[in-house]
């Protein structure tokens, strides 16, 4: 089956990766929590989150081994059954290793892969679009997801680069951060790329073109998936009073996340940080955090912590509720 924009609808949830005890060591062999893993994976699926992806930036793509890379990949395909799409982070610093590795991550039977740009050096707006057709060109009709993150690659993707993106067809849907470029972007592509916004952002966008904005992106799904399943199940209905109601909640959620109300501070420990909001929500234990990337400031705790509760407090909701409809 070709995988298209078409596919690409209600919450893409992007896991962290489980941790072994002995993570934040630098000697550590294996990293991955496998049991975890797939006791995670498994609450996600079942929630109802329509599509998985994998090693993102707190899923830890950049301090993953690629023997655990490959080992928490085969965990998360073989746990999700077919039931869901899986597209699998893939991103090195630079083009013909991330190649390689896509390729072996399809054959360990991720549907599609998760893609970021390389990141020593900032690519100018041709060096994107070369570089996401040369992908194109080395896995002709593997279903692509492009990372737009202004703060990981050093630059946003523009708007006039997406119109270039939106003629590959293997670039099906793209992570977006948001901000006052969402809604052009999106009209840019159309029903070319399924543009992601942040589960936070979704309803606004999907109040103002309700035709494109079919699916979102959610990084907190190992925190509370059934309150953002509901969401998504809501906003795909046009269910607007009961979507405007979740809307209200999750972003209650994430009130205290950002470090002095900033995502730059936020960005600079979001591993860590992520971290924390896992296991203060408590549907699984995500570990340690490994090398480079160990220790917060004290001061930014307090505020994942809070929001580690709250989606704890509306996953015991909207999980109930799911159970009492069963």
């Amino acid at each position: 089956m070709k995988i298209t924009a078409d596919d690409i609808r209600g919450v893409v949830g992007i896991v962290p990766t489980p941790a072994t005890a002995d993570a934040e060591r630098w000697d550590a062999t294996q990293t991955v929590n496998l049991p975890e893993s797939q006791k995670m994976v498994e609450a996600v699926v079942s929630a109802g989150i329509d599509i998985v992806m994998t090693t993102g930036t707190f899923g830890e793509c950049a301090t993953l081994t690629w023997p655990e890379l490959q080992a928490f990949v085969d965990c998360v395909v073989q746990t999700v059954g077919r039931r869901k799409l899986v597209f699998a982070g893939v991103t090195t610093l630079n083009t013909r290793d991330t190649i390689e590795r896509g390729r072996r991550l399809l054959e360990l039977g991720a549907d599609g892969l998760f893609i970021g740009r390389p990141m020593w050096i900032p690519l100018d707006d041709a060096q994107i679009v070369n570089y996401y057709r040369d992908l194109a060109a080395a896995l002709p009709g593997v279903p692509l997801v492009a990372y737009d993150n202004p703060f990981a690659f050093k630059g946003k993707i523009s708007n006039d680069v997406y119109a270039q993106l939106a003629k590959i067809p293997e670039i099906v849907a793209a992570k977006h951060v948001g901000g006052p470029q969402l809604e052009a972007d999106m009209r840019t592509v159309g029903d070319a790329v399924r543009i992601l916004p942040l589960e936070t952002d979704w309803y606004p966008i999907a109040q103002t073109v309700p035709d494109l904005a079919l699916a979102c992106w959610s990084g907190a799904v190992a925190c509370a998936p059934s309150p953002i399943a509901a969401l998504g199940r809501a906003i795909l209905a046009r269910d607007w009073t009961a979507a405007e109601a979740l809307h209200r909640k999750v972003n209650w959620a994430i009130e205290t996340m950002f470090p002095e109300g900033g995502l730059g501070s936020f960005m600079n420990y979001s591993i860590q940080l992520g971290h924390v909001r896992f296991r203060t929500a408590g549907l699984i234990d995500p570990g340690p955090t490994r090398p480079p990337y160990v220790g917060v400031p004290a001061d930014y705790v307090a505020g994942a912590e809070e929001v580690g509760r709250r989606w704890k407090q509306l996953e015991g909701e909207y999980a109930r509720q799911v159970a009492g409809t069963r």
